[in-house]
């Protein structure tokens, strides 16, 4: 099978659902939906072993910043148009910067809501989130009222923080041909460049303490070891 027929699109929005409500850890959750992925669309899940093991090949995010080096700066437009800086955020307290693919990801939706669940943890430690994805404001702000996420969600249009962070990928033509979405209204252009999603935990001081970054975007940083990190670096 090749394309995702409407009753396997219906149980894959329905596992979705479940994941989202299910009791367990970030991991767990996205196991789940990889799971039931696998199982209602075979193509793409082997479709994405693939982009994954050449990522794997290429270094696929290796020379992204890393603990102990600095932070490159960034000035990103968030959902409702206003500018915010790395700069500014830091001014009250460390922040994890997270990259995410679009709002039409399951596996950035359920990662964002599990991150907006922990908001208050991440309070209490001092800590702070600031999302990045590569989508227009109206797709950034559905994003972030999706997730009812207590933070700012920023537009990094045609990619150019992730490229400067070598975490910019093209996703090649056998992933575009799968997706039933068209990624060049998102993003206002037909590159199908996305980022390889990140996260980097950056003190006060403006270096980077930890980072988590897999060119598998079914795997993201458990919400333990995000705290982790802010409490550390704060």
């Amino acid at each position: 099978m090749t394309e995702l027929s409407p009753a396997n699109t219906e149980r894959l929005r329905l596992a979705f659902e479940r994941c989202r409500n299910m009791e367990g850890t970030l991991r767990e959750q996205l196991e789940a939906y990889a799971a039931a992925g696998r199982e209602f669309f075979p193509a793409y899940g082997e479709a994405v072993d693939r982009l994954v093991a050449r990522l794997h090949e290429n270094g696929g995010g290796e020379n992204a910043p890393r603990p102990g080096e600095a932070m490159p700066p960034f000035l990103l437009p968030d959902e409702t148009g206003r500018l915010v800086s790395l700069t500014s955020l830091l001014a009250r307290g460390p922040v994890a910067v997270m990259f995410y693919r679009g709002h039409w990801c399951p596996y950035c939706r359920l990662n964002v809501r599990a991150v907006s669940q922990a908001m208050d943890r991440v309070k209490a430690v001092g800590g702070q989130v600031a999302a990045i994805m590569p989508e227009r404001q109206q797709y950034a702000e559905k994003f972030k009222a999706d997730a009812d996420a207590p933070f700012p969600v920023l537009t990094d249009l045609d990619n150019g923080y992730a490229l400067s962070l070598n975490l910019a990928i093209w996703l090649g033509t056998e992933i575009r041909d799968l997706l039933s979405h068209d990624l060049s209204d998102f993003h206002g252009n037909d590159g199908w460049v996305l980022p390889i999603p990140a996260t980097f935990v950056v003190g006060r001081d403006g270096l980077v303490k930890a980072r988590f970054i897999d060119p598998d975007f079914r795997k993201r940083m458990e919400i333990d070891d995000l705290l982790s990190a802010l409490q550390s670096a704060t």
